[in-house]
């Protein structure tokens, strides 16, 4: 997913979040219009933050699996040969 995605869908669940609390007080949805931009904008940067996390575990996941796969190769070369 790209980032502008993950901006743009956490940013519409904000405002859907901040209409459904709206209607539960039954207040008028477009009463405060810079309540419904605070919200999305938290939503937002949640969803910035959320990609960024990740990325950064798709490379920490990667580095793991590399070291994994270097042991599992000087673990091999070390075993003696069987005898089947």
């Amino acid at each position: 997913m790209s980032l502008l995605a993950n901006i743009v869908g956490f940013s519409l669940f904000g405002l859907a979040a901040r209409i459904g609390q709206l209607g539960i007080q039954k207040r008028p949805i477009l009463d405060n219009p810079i309540g419904h931009a605070i919200s999305m904008g938290t939503f937002g940067f949640i969803g910035y933050w959320a990609y960024q996390w990740d990325q950064r575990a798709a490379v920490l996941l990667q580095e793991r699996r590399a070291e994994i796969a270097a042991r599992r190769e000087k673990k091999e070369g070390l075993a003696p040969p069987s005898s089947t």
